[in-house]
């Protein structure tokens, strides 16, 4: 359960789950037993919490070879799905100096671990294992969807204020950005051949950034305008 910037999660007891997991599969028939459980950190990146690293403490006691799967769905956009799975360390393997992790295959490759995962335990605790997964045609379609934008998407009107206040901040920028390509000018004709090669390395470009805030201005406010009056013959 999601509560603002907090999360509230429970815990599995290793009985329960044991139990759980036995009689289900013996009601259903089936001979397999449970290889890991996942779930979702929406927003918040793959890694495992303290209360994630128990409830994969009492799958570790059914199966020394559970994993569990994190998977983030608002990051996953564009066709690349934010997901991981995790195993836990041994902390007396730690102690003896020993290589936790066991090579289980060589499909996929380790990913560089976030900042996130680092503080909440990750190489400490437990330890990322490289996985690999397939996406079927419909998969991919859907995942390219997310978050695409749509033709009405230029017809939504900015607020006013914020509006207003973005163009005053980018027209003072436009003016500071013209002094100093003014002033690049001037040296230029002062400087040699030699010298102007090397002027404007490690500068920044003033000519260029002055050409960008001149289209995002006009493109912005002549959207803000046609919709204005959309709007106004419409409604």
């Amino acid at each position: 359960e999601i509560v603002g910037n907090s999360y509230i999660i429970a815990t599995l007891d290793v009985f329960f789950l044991t139990n759980l997991s036995v009689d289900t599969w013996n009601y259903f028939d089936r001979p397999e037993m449970v290889v890991g459980w996942y779930h979702s950190h929406p927003g918040f990146g793959c890694w495992l919490s303290g209360v994630d690293i128990n409830t994969q403490q009492s799958f570790e006691a059914l199966n020394p070879r559970a994993v569990a799967v994190v998977i983030d769905p608002i990051q996953s956009v564009k066709g690349k799905v934010v997901i991981d799975a995790f195993r836990l360390i041994n902390p007396q393997t730690m102690m003896l100096g020993q290589e936790p992790r066991q090579t289980t295959s060589n499909v996929g490759h380790l990913n560089k671990p976030s900042i996130q995962a680092l503080i909440h335990g990750l190489n400490r605790h437990y330890y990322s294992i490289a996985i690999n997964y397939r996406k079927n045609e419909l998969e991919e379609k859907m995942l390219l969807n997310l978050h695409k934008k749509k033709w009405t998407d230029g017809l939504i009107l900015k607020k006013f204020d914020a509006h207003s206040e973005t163009n005053e901040q980018t027209v003072q920028e436009m003016l500071s950005l013209a002094i100093k390509y003014n002033k690049a000018v001037q040296e230029e004709d002062e400087l040699s051949p030699e010298k102007l090669a090397i002027a404007n390395v490690g500068r920044q470009d003033a000519k260029k950034h002055l050409e960008e805030h001149v289209s995002n201005l006009m493109s912005s406010n002549i959207v803000q305008t046609l919709g204005t009056m959309l709007d106004t013959v419409v409604f």
